[in-house]
């Protein structure tokens, strides 16, 4: 599918005021006890709230209210998936990640539960909760930041520009449940995950369903690694992503992560 990008947007600006309205979101993480979930999450998370309700503003100013509704409509439009190949990355790669991040971390002797649970029968609610959330950033990061973006720098500058305020925005929330080498760990994940995601998407005719649906398995993978995240080691687990990102760019080139050189050299 191919969608027209307005020619005037203001990416950075939106992400600057998301950062700003993010601010009362991390604050409450010092006044309310987190979330009532199974899995460790502080309130702070509901801070998707912020990246919706702008990216609505933002595209009203500038397309009307008929961009709202075209916005929308890519959330759940599975159009753009034509090779349907695709849907291996997009909801295997996260859990394989997880099952070798899980594989090293026993090969490295790492304090792991005698009694591992994967939730199978809450999966599917996280998928749905995190489907809406994962949706609700980025009709934000991939339906309005990243085209511009990658317009001016290229695919990978641009993915990773906005794999950095991806990371940065989640810091402080993080921090509030976690110590500090577990936070540089899901930040290096949340990095080398946004060059990923622009790679499916660059390569799925810009669909932002391919986005979202990755970002939701991203989540799920996580809380669901045994116990309810418990174990989970965002430093294992960055480091496999990194190798995926690198093998991602030398093949897909990082003008484009479009262009499988292997291909073109065939033609």
């Amino acid at each position: 599918m191919q969608n027209n990008i307005p020619i005037k947007r203001s990416p950075l600006k939106l992400i600057l005021l998301v950062f700003i309205l993010s601010i009362p979101f991390w604050l409450a993480d010092n006044f309310v006890p987190r979330l009532p979930l199974p899995i460790k999450l502080p309130v702070s998370a509901l801070q998707f709230i912020v990246t919706l309700v702008l990216t609505c503003i933002f595209v009203y100013r500038e397309e009307s209210f008929a961009g709202i509704i075209r916005l929308f409509k890519r959330v759940f439009d599975v159009r753009g998936i034509k090779n349907k190949i695709w849907y291996l990355p997009i909801f295997l790669l996260n859990p394989l990640i997880m099952l070798l991040s899980y594989g090293i971390l026993y090969l490295l002797g790492r304090p792991l539960p005698a009694e591992p649970l994967i939730p199978w029968l809450e999966i599917p609610i996280f998928f749905v909760i995190f489907f809406l959330a994962a949706a609700c950033e980025e009709v934000c990061w991939t339906g309005y930041v990243i085209d511009p973006l990658q317009e001016r720098w290229g695919a990978l500058a641009a993915s990773a520009f906005l794999g950095i305020v991806w990371a940065l925005w989640h810091i402080l929330p993080w921090l509030s449940i976690q110590p500090p080498l577990w936070v540089a760990g899901q930040a290096l994940s949340s990095i080398v995950s946004r060059i990923v995601i622009v790679w499916l998407y660059n390569n799925i005719g810009k669909s932002l369903i391919v986005a979202i649906l990755f970002h939701d398995m991203k989540n799920v993978s996580e809380f669901a690694f045994p116990n309810y995240g418990s174990h989970y080691d965002p430093v294992v687990s960055s480091l496999i992503t990194t190798v995926i990102a690198l093998l991602v760019v030398g093949l897909w080139g990082p003008a484009t992560l479009a262009r499988l050189r292997f291909r073109s050299q065939a033609k």
